[in-house]
């Protein structure tokens, strides 16, 4: 039996996280373009349930396939006081659908058994959202709520907030990053 290196790429064109190459990006996706790319940098996660801060490195993904949608995939790692890597964390994937009306919707699913369902809006460079629905597994943590920022500075830096209100908690902020775009 062959590795997934020894497989095939499907017979569909690659997306792309790179404006410059593969398909042209769907005119649907014009309130997002500044967001496509790779990015990578750094925060902090805390939360009133658990024993931090804590902080993160994290790798954001944003591309398309020139369809009327843009893939996202987050993988992060928890860092000790020095910087170096302690393990892998959290890990989303999901994908951000621009509407006709300007609104945004955006579906995630998570590593740790819960997918959430945003909305909201892209301003100048920002995008704020909120979610409509959680749905989880019988083994995931008690989630009912969370609210997304992204703000992009003129200097391509990704200002990224998350807000959530599980295990018994009130909405609170639980996740910030910065980020630089790598590509």
């Amino acid at each position: 039996m062959g590795t997934p290196d020894d497989l095939a790429a499907p017979p569909i064109p690659a997306d792309t996280a790179d404006l410059t190459t593969g398909p042209p990006l769907h005119d649907a996706c014009r309130p997002l373009r500044a967001l496509v790319g790779v990015w990578r940098g750094g925060g902090e996660v805390d939360y009133p349930t658990i024993d931090g801060p804590y902080r993160f490195g994290q790798q954001l993904t944003i591309s398309h396939d020139g369809r009327p949608f843009l893939r996202h995939e987050a993988r992060a790692w928890l860092l000790d006081a020095d910087g170096a890597v302690l393990r892998p964390a959290a890990w989303e994937t999901g994908w951000w659908r621009p509407q006709p009306d300007g609104s945004l919707e955006l579906l995630l699913s998570h590593c740790t058994g819960i997918q959430e369902l945003f909305y909201g809006e892209a301003a100048d460079r920002s995008w704020e959202l909120a979610t409509d629905s959680v749905v989880r597994t019988r083994t995931a943590k008690d989630v009912q709520a969370a609210q997304r920022s992204y703000a992009l500075s003129e200097d391509d830096v990704l200002d990224y907030a998350e807000h959530r209100a599980m295990v018994g908690v009130a909405m609170t902020p639980h996740v910030a990053a910065r980020l630089r775009r790598v590509r």
